[in-house]
């Protein structure tokens, strides 16, 4: 098996088409454009000015915009998955959008969105049923603390299920509990 001979490295108008064209096949952030890129320009002083040119043209024509980008991430997130606020800043976080513009547009996101409801919606795409175990119960707990769900939802949905006060109070003192401080 034959390693793979890197590309070339491209000027800067044939790095530009490249990026456009990487921006026509998805969505993405300026971080993972200049990731992408990366791949393509001589190392260095000289890539990194490439790359700097192109992304600077790139946001000057609005093919680049993190906040367009996080504000359509987190609505697609929220409608399709019925993730919860949590998940979509960590993956925001991940995909390189930065943090004045991740709390901004979450916060305009869910100002309106009832979390528990958001998190049931979750919980029947899933098709996720009433646990009856302390075991099942323990499950459901963390795949909706790994949606995104604070633990007041969470245990707030659990009650409701008529799950046994002993059985919410183990999972609290065992440690499945996300966060304390931060609902």
């Amino acid at each position: 098996m034959r390693a793979r001979k890197p590309a070339a490295p491209l000027a800067e108008d044939d790095l530009f088409d490249y990026a456009v064209k990487l921006l026509g096949q998805q969505m993405r952030t300026v971080a993972e454009v200049k990731r992408l890129l990366h791949r393509r320009v001589e190392p260095g002083d000289s890539g990194e000015a490439k790359i700097n040119a192109v992304v600077a043209r790139l946001i000057e024509r609005k093919y680049l915009n993190d906040t367009a980008y996080a504000q359509d991430y987190a609505k697609l997130r929220q409608e399709n998955a019925s993730f919860g606020k949590r998940r979509v800043q960590q993956d925001l976080m991940r995909k390189g959008v930065q943090a004045p513009v991740i709390s901004k547009t979450l916060e305009a996101a869910y100002e309106s969105v009832d979390e528990e409801e958001l998190a049931r919606r979750h919980l029947e795409r899933k098709r996720v049923k009433k646990p009856a175990s302390q075991k099942e119960a323990a499950r459901v707990a963390r795949m909706l603390m790994r949606a995104g769900f604070g633990s007041s939802v969470i245990f707030r949905i659990l009650r409701k299920w008529d799950i046994e006060e002993e059985a919410i109070a183990g999972l609290e003192s065992a440690g499945d509990e996300p966060d304390r401080g931060s609902e």
